[in-house]
């Protein structure tokens, strides 16, 4: 990850605001969503694939593609991909803990990309696909590290690698920011777009309620 002094400067200004309604969800991209409601963050490589797959989810209300965990202040898609900003392509979910659990989010997580693999998912390489888990509640947090012991377990018993995905509270890895329009919702808007992700094979034993 970069660090303050190597970060590139960025800008003051967001890069893009105002962008109104989830074309899947139909739920106001940037807020206010309806109590109860919850938010985690999560980066498992090209933040496309990742929205899809959380936007499928029953009682997630709402997603957006963003940048989180580095240093630059509202950076551009291009200078994430620099790997000078220190972010990670991350997807903020929002859902109703009432009709999903975060077991349940955290579960899908797993279980749809290589969390083994450091700074990579598949042909995309570069500290901006870290696989990564944002909470905002201590639930969250116990949340992340029972089911991170819990597919370790599985990989282990694969012959697979240990897991290299960043646990970390919203708070320190810092502002989440909104990427680009082009990027939001971008496999609603291109169906048949460029997406790497999927089921491993492996079941995390973890999150059904």
């Amino acid at each position: 990850m970069a660090t303050h002094e190597g970060s590139l400067p960025g800008r003051p200004e967001p890069i893009v605001s105002h962008l109104g309604i989830h074309p899947v969800l139909n739920t106001p991209v940037e807020g206010p969503w309806e109590d109860p409601h919850e938010i985690i963050y999560l980066a498992m490589g090209c933040f496309w694939g990742v929205e899809r797959i959380m936007w499928r989810l029953p009682g997630v209300v709402g997603t957006a593609a963003g940048y989180m965990g580095g240093t630059t202040q509202n950076p551009t898609y291009e200078e994430v991909c620099t790997g000078l900003t220190g972010h990670a392509e991350t997807v903020r979910v929002v859902y109703n803990p009432e009709i999903i659990s975060v077991e349940q989010i955290l579960k899908t997580f797993w279980e749809n990309h290589d969390p083994t693999t450091l700074n990579r998912q598949g042909n995309d390489v570069g500290t901006q696909y870290r696989s990564a888990i944002y909470f905002t509640t201590a639930k969250q947090a116990e949340a992340a590290f029972e089911t991170r012991r819990a597919f370790q377990k599985v990989l282990d018993e694969h012959g697979h690698s240990q897991i290299t995905t960043e646990i970390n509270s919203a708070d320190e890895a810092g502002e989440f920011y909104l990427a680009e329009r082009f990027h939001q919702a971008y496999l609603h808007h291109i169906p048949n777009g460029y997406c790497n992700h999927g089921p491993n094979g492996m079941t995390c034993p973890i999150g059904i309620v």
